[in-house]
């Protein structure tokens, strides 16, 4: 296949693109900056450019879309807020734009988050509707922009990603640090829960969802594993040989963050419902056997 990923740059595009050309595929990797010598893209477009040149869409068969800014570990200033949500909903509009003709893409993969639910304390699969606060609204935006991509024909799958566990970097580096730095411990009580999923099987759902005919709509990227955060702490510090014990208070990272503490202050019980359904094996189902795959000898 000919697939076009952007946001090739980031943790998981980097991931995405890898695995696509070390099965064969050909991908064209695309970049907010101009293309260089880092290899991490060859063609650059941002969304205020409008719709995917044709010139990079020509002949694909699908676009991968991961793009969108960070959000954890950073203050949500109003700024922020609207980078947050614009570098997601804009960028996916003008991508689903860029689908309805003869020689184009016919299949959009699109990224999303688990944070579409809200934070709940129930579980949760794909048929469950949005939450509320600000990520909700977000991703319910950023979906139905994706879905801008359906209404001019193409096959539509949203990614609702948890947080992946990959040693390169990612929402996970700040926690392996502070337990390195015998900080690490429960968050705000550690009772919320802590959705994960081990950056091989992200890479290999959005692979699936590439190839799986079948598969639409969203798809919760998160290990069948689900935890609490207070359990997610004790396993990286088993892992890194470190106690985690000390305790994070709420009000500390509020007062750091702001709004932006809700990502580690409050959390969501997703689970696979769709990935089993649609045939995926998980590689790294369990916490401790994915955190030994990544931090051990």
């Amino acid at each position: 296949m000919r697939i076009v990923v952007i946001g090739a740059s980031g943790l998981m595009g980097g991931r995405v693109t890898d695995a696509l050309r070390a099965r064969g595929d050909e991908v064209l990797a695309v970049g907010r900056r101009e293309p260089d010598d880092s290899g991490f893209a060859d063609a650059r477009w941002t969304a205020a450019e409008g719709p995917l040149p044709k010139g990079i869409t020509a002949g694909a068969d699908a676009i991968v879309n991961l793009a969108g800014a960070p959000v954890a570990g950073k203050r949500w200033t109003d700024a922020y807020k609207r980078e947050i949500r614009d570098s997601r909903v804009e960028t996916t509009g003008a991508v689903a734009e860029s689908f309805g003709w003869e020689e184009g893409p016919s299949v959009l993969v699109n990224a999303s988050a688990v944070g579409y639910y809200g934070a709940t304390d129930d579980e949760v699969d794909e048929t469950n509707g949005s939450g509320e606060g600000f990520l909700a609204r977000v991703a319910e935006q950023w979906e139905q922009a994706a879905q801008g991509a359906s209404d001019r024909g193409a096959r539509v799958v949203m990614l609702r990603t948890s947080v992946v566990l990959d040693p390169r970097g990612g929402a996970l580096e700040p926690i392996r640090r502070a337990t390195k730095l015998f900080a690490g411990g429960p968050i705000a009580g550690g009772r919320q829960w802590f959705p994960w999923i081990h950056h091989a099987d992200a890479t290999g759902l959005i692979l699936h969802a590439l190839d799986r005919e079948t598969l639409t709509g969203p798809i919760n990227l998160v290990a069948p594993e689900a935890v609490r955060q207070a359990r997610f702490a004790k396993a990286l510090g088993r892992a890194l040989n470190r106690p985690a014990v000390i305790p994070t208070p709420g009000f500390a990272l509020r007062l750091l963050f702001g709004d932006g503490a809700e990502v580690l202050t409050t959390g969501v019980n997703a689970v696979p419902a769709k990935a089993r359904e649609e045939g995926y094996t998980f590689i790294h189902p369990d916490l401790d056997g994915a955190l030994a795959e990544i931090y051990g000898d």
